[in-house]
């Protein structure tokens, strides 16, 4: 892969993985439409890098007083917040443990990725239609959410949108549904890495080739692109949710799922 190719898939990382339009359906139908034939695990592994870094630092604030929440006896509310995090993340752990195998090999498949964008779309649409009064973080909504973070293994279902959506209709403020979500993506994000990083171990022998093979050039550099554009794309997503217009982005994914089956289906990969 070339240094190009890397920064233009790091870039479409950057935007998709926050804004609500499937990181990981863009990134088949990219490389699809590059022509790169190649599915880099390594590369996977050091965008996830790219892309946590720029929420750790957008939420750095709000990540510090979970931490202090550990050792502050006052800080209840914060640690309940951890708390909802961990609950978040048990619907996504579950079906990847029951569906990971079916998950992976439509990544194969860019037709379905591209029809997986619609369903994006009519998701987003679901909070205009379905509005419930106003509720704090709690159990309700934190499993919703993480339903909605589960079905986004799924390529072409946008985890952000997916998980945003679902927690407006519990009823979640939209800049609270916004932040919550962003910080359920770095359990998701990170353990992600971790287990491409030992199925990357394992296929080569041992931890040490899989980190070096991680260090090329050109991932680095896709790497820093999803960084920095993944910062701008956070600012961008929670201001578009909290003037609540998520659906916009449905008009986005409308035409470039129709576009993606009609262009796949003439032109298999």
């Amino acid at each position: 892969m070339s240094i190009w190719e890397a920064v233009i898939v790091g870039i479409v990382q950057g935007l998709a993985e926050f804004l609500p339009i499937s990181s990981s359906g863009h990134i088949v139908l990219t490389q699809a439409l590059l022509g790169i034939q190649e599915h880099s695990l390594s590369f996977e592994i050091v965008l996830h890098l790219g892309t946590l870094l720029s929420v750790l630092i957008y939420f750095r604030a709000s990540l510090w007083k979970l931490c202090q929440s550990l050792w502050t006896k006052d800080m209840k509310a914060e640690r309940m917040m951890i708390f909802w995090l961990a609950v978040a993340t048990i619907p996504a752990l579950i079906a990847y443990k029951l569906f990971g195998d079916y998950f992976k090999a439509a990544y194969d498949r860019p037709v379905l990725v591209s029809g997986l964008l619609l369903l994006t779309a009519a998701l987003l649409f679901v909070p205009k239609i379905v509005k419930n009064k106003t509720a704090n973080i709690g159990v309700k909504s934190s499993l919703w959410m993480g339903i909605g973070q589960a079905l986004a293994i799924l390529p072409g279902i946008s985890r952000s949108g997916s998980s945003i959506a679902a927690g407006l209709v519990s009823g979640v403020k939209a800049e609270k549904a916004a932040e919550f979500s962003f910080l359920m993506s770095i359990p998701a994000i990170a353990g992600g890495f971790v287990l491409n990083l030992k199925d990357e171990a394992e296929r080569l022998g041992s931890w040490g080739t899989a980190l070096d093979s991680c260090s090329s050039n050109a991932y680095i550099w896709g790497a820093v692109a999803s960084a920095i554009v993944g910062l701008i794309a956070i600012s961008l997503a929670m201001k578009v949710v909290t003037q609540g217009k998520l659906e916009y982005f449905s008009y986005y994914l409308i035409v470039a799922s129709i576009s993606g089956m009609i262009y796949f289906s003439v032109n298999p990969v």
